[in-house]
């Protein structure tokens, strides 16, 4: 197998080792990464802000750059709902290239379900974990079943991560609200997407969790601001660092 590792704007400026987490995982299972040259954001920050004419060359690089791949991944399921679902804004039905890339671009724990078929992984990480499901990932994406849908739904983020040997799993009361950032909405409504975050922390912390993970960066960037400001007994994860043993103390 080969695909193109497609790193978001954010996570490559504050946080490269799940770049490089995400990066180690294809690898160990032998597949072929490449990582394209002057890929920048995807395009998802100006789209949620309304500034269409901001978003469309954004799009229009991305889908250049990607088009000839026979696969993309991302560590992020956000920009992979917005090149899937929303790119259809900014092209022409019949592009061949933005259909080759918005069929082709996967979530990192979604290839690693469903293409790869991944079954076993020689890693251990011996803590009591938690699962955030980020809106994006269950919604738009459907990597898992969400509380208003009837539809049963196979959750692939939990699935790839059991995997992984020794973790000690609980669940949140509420396991798929919504952790408050959503891009700049936490600008907008800063008190409104704080009090929704402590509102997760709070539930997690409470089942005991060591570790907040998720498939979302972005989701735990916000989460992990609250945490640390309030000195929060609970430390956030990606899940791509989980599935290399990334260590704990290292966060």
């Amino acid at each position: 197998m080969s695909v193109a590792l497609f790193v978001p704007c954010y996570i490559d400026q504050l946080y490269p080792d799940v770049a490089i987490a995400t990066l180690e995982i294809l690898e160990r299972l032998g597949i072929d990464v490449d990582y394209p040259g002057g890929q920048t954001c995807c395009g998802q920050p100006m789209a949620n802000t309304g500034c269409q004419d901001d978003t469309a060359p954004v799009a229009k690089r991305f889908v250049d750059l990607f088009a000839d791949y026979e696969a993309i991944v991302c560590p992020s399921g956000s920009c992979v709902s917005m090149v899937r679902n929303h790119y259809s804004e900014f092209f022409d039905a019949n592009d061949k290239d933005f259909q080759n890339v918005t069929t082709r671009t996967y979530e990192l724990c979604e290839y690693l379900h469903d293409v790869v078929k991944l079954d076993h992984l020689d890693v251990t990480f011996p803590h009591t974990v938690s699962l955030h499901q980020s809106c994006h990932g269950l919604r738009e994406l459907r990597l898992g079943q969400s509380s208003e849908s009837m539809e049963p739904r196979e959750n692939k983020v939990r699935k790839i991560l059991e995997l992984v040997n020794g973790i000690q799993w609980v669940e949140p009361d509420r396991r798929d609200d919504c952790c408050g950032f959503g891009g700049t909405f936490a600008v907008n409504e800063a008190d409104v997407s704080a009090e929704m975050g402590r509102a997760r922390i709070a539930d997690h912390c409470d089942k005991g969790s060591q570790v907040l993970a998720s498939a979302d960066m972005s989701c735990l960037m916000h989460l992990q601001g609250l945490i640390r400001r309030e000195q929060s007994p609970i430390t956030v994860m990606h899940v791509a660092q989980i599935l290399t043993g990334r260590p704990l103390d290292a966060h």
